[in-house]
């Protein structure tokens, strides 16, 4: 075959080796200059990143200097970990949760996640802006791709340990909850009275903002995790806020807020079972809702015996059902606002509605008794309307009526 032929053999011999072997010592010698570059730059790398975090990030600036110093703590400490693991790119970079270290575990409660991500980023920019001058010449490539496999690492590790410290907080959330509600049904506040509570729905995100009610119900099925964590973002979407506790099949929600707050109620009834759902009176805070918790739990206990009661019922509106099974403030509360303002509006009042609902709730036989045209059996019946808020010509109202009316006399005898 000619000398000159375009079809040569390729030179593998003991020469092409060497002559390869000096490429292969060179990448090595290349490699190991940068690797103590990288190092000798850490001071450089550490200094523009703080210089950096003080001019770019205006959530850096507004910390406390304490919690300041922290961060630059731990910026320092994922500079050195990359440093670190440049020298040994085998082994798996080294995560957040080492980056944190050096810092108190309360430091993730000042600095989001968010926030975690933008260091990492002016971390990784620091380095590719300086990685002309802390690479061996040549290796510039090298240094910005190392650093952005690292960067991606420490950002799937900061998921991770923010997901675990949100999924911690949320166990601790849910059992702060339970404890608040448990402390208002059984009108507890705890060591520091109403501030306790405060503090502690507080804690739970409370805006603390307009008044508070609280409503009971059952429960379709027993309520797991995911299912009261729908029921409390229900809650909070149509009131501003919201707390849920769990009593065996019972449903409690504390609702507050500016917003209509039995408007919410009702828009909250499909996440009960069925029976009977009972709210609460309106209270000024969340500190008074163990009133307003009391009265929903008596009316909740009390509603079996008004089958045709709305749904949602008002407690004050089974005041009678209430007195029936005990509850001493119905009966107070009946005879304050029933019976006491018909005592002092006079005799006749008083005396035509007990003539009405004594004769069958007739108005021509209470006319009678008294003496008087059925008009103006009438008229005094609109007053005591006006008077109590009770009409008696409506058969409801009328048997709340006849139930305070016997209440006060019980108490005047007394």
């Amino acid at each position: 075959m000619p000398a000159n032929s375009a079809h040569t053999v390729p030179d593998t011999g003991p020469a092409a080796a060497r002559d390869a072997e000096p490429d292969a010592g060179a990448d090595t010698q290349r490699r190991a200059a940068t690797v103590q570059r990288v190092r000798e730059g850490t001071g450089v790398l550490t200094a523009a990143a703080l210089h950096r975090l003080d001019e770019e990030l205006p959530w850096y600036r507004g910390l406390p200097a304490e919690e300041r110093s922290y961060v630059g703590m731990v910026a320092q400490s994922g500079i050195t970990s990359f440093v670190t693991w440049f020298a040994d790119p085998s082994g798996t970079p080294t995560g957040v949760g080492e980056m944190f270290s050096a810092a108190p575990r309360e430091l993730t409660q000042s600095i989001s996640l968010q926030h975690t991500l933008q260091l990492v980023r002016l971390m990784v920019d620091v380095v590719e802006t300086h990685a002309d001058q802390i690479a061996a010449p040549g290796a510039e490539r090298e240094v910005r791709e190392a650093v952005l496999r690292y960067s991606r690492e420490v950002a799937f590790s900061a998921a991770e340990v923010y997901a675990r410290a949100a999924e911690m907080r949320g166990a601790w959330d849910a059992r702060l909850e339970a404890l608040v509600v448990d402390a208002l049904v059984r009108d507890d506040p705890g060591g520091d009275g109403l501030d306790s509570i405060r503090s502690r729905v507080s804690a739970l995100g409370w805006s603390g903002t307009g008044q508070t009610l609280v409503v009971v119900g059952t429960a379709t099925t027993a309520l797991d995790e995911l299912r009261t964590a729908d029921l409390r973002r229900a809650a909070r979407r149509v009131a501003g806020d919201a707390l849920v506790g769990i009593h065996g099949d019972r449903i409690i929600l504390v609702l507050g807020g500016q917003s209509d707050l039995m408007a919410a109620a009702s828009a909250l009834l499909p996440k009960f079972g069925p029976g009977p759902v009972v709210v609460g009176g309106l209270v000024p805070s969340v500190a008074e809702a163990s009133r307003s918790a009391a009265a929903a739990l008596s009316g909740l206990a009390a509603a079996p015996a008004w089958p045709h009661a709305p749904r949602p019922a008002l407690a004050d509106d089974l005041l009678p059902e209430r007195v029936l099974i005990g509850d001493e403030s119905a009966r107070t509360q009946l005879v304050e606002q029933a019976y006491r303002p018909l005592l002092t509006a006079g005799a006749a009042v008083l005396e035509t509605l007990s003539a009405y609902l004594g004769n069958g709730r007739s108005l021509e036989a209470a006319a009678r008794e008294l003496y008087v045209h059925p008009n103006t059996v009438r008229y005094r019946l609109r007053k005591v309307s006006e008077i109590t808020g009770w009409d008696p010509l409506d058969a409801r109202e009328s048997f709340v009526l006849q139930v305070a009316l016997a209440l006060g006399r019980l108490a005047t005898a007394a």
